[in-house]
């Protein structure tokens, strides 16, 4: 096994995916660290969103994170010899009002990638530039897209729903 100061970013959410696996706790990778692994690290996060899917306490999170050398500052869990810091959002996992619909899955040397599919990244992304106007979560979702075979139909369709037809139209317009 890697060592975690060897491990690039979908690496070590991999591997402490797999840690918390084993405890049963489920978590998904999303966020920009979803973007940074969809776009060939085109867009780069140092943070792991990892959502807590099973709702688990955070206690029970800790525990294992603590197994790995991790140490909880703040809302972040940060270990000695990586750059990159951890957080555990919780759940539902949801793009807007809807439930995340596929989770895609990477075997990886260190564990089991299981993050956001490209096209539920995309709506992930543009939740921000929808409801916050942030335009970096809108290149990061026209990044995914160009980098990654997106379902169109189903973000238009969702766009739809979430009242955000306008927005919709700004982003196809800016691809």
């Amino acid at each position: 096994m890697k060592k975690i100061k060897n491990m690039s970013q979908v690496e070590l959410a991999a591997y402490v995916q797999d840690s918390l696996q084993a405890d049963g706790i489920q978590v998904v990778l999303s966020g920009g660290s979803a973007v940074s692994f969809y776009s060939s690290d085109k867009y780069v996060s140092k943070d792991l969103d990892l959502i807590n899917t099973s709702f688990s306490r955070r206690s029970k999170i800790k525990a294992v994170m603590d197994k790995l050398g991790f140490h909880e500052q703040g809302r972040y869990f940060i270990h000695p010899e990586t750059t990159f810091f951890i957080e555990f959002p919780d759940g539902p996992l949801s793009v807007g009002e809807e439930p995340v619909k596929e989770i895609s899955e990477f075997a990886l040397a260190t564990g089991t990638l299981r993050v956001l599919s490209p096209t539920d990244c995309v709506k992930d992304r543009l939740c921000a530039f929808y409801f916050w106007n942030d335009l970096q979560g809108l290149e990061q979702a026209i990044l995914v897209t160009k980098s990654q075979k997106v379902d169109m139909k189903e973000i238009k369709r969702w766009s739809k729903v979430e009242g955000k037809e306008k927005e919709f139209k700004a982003f196809t317009d800016k691809l």
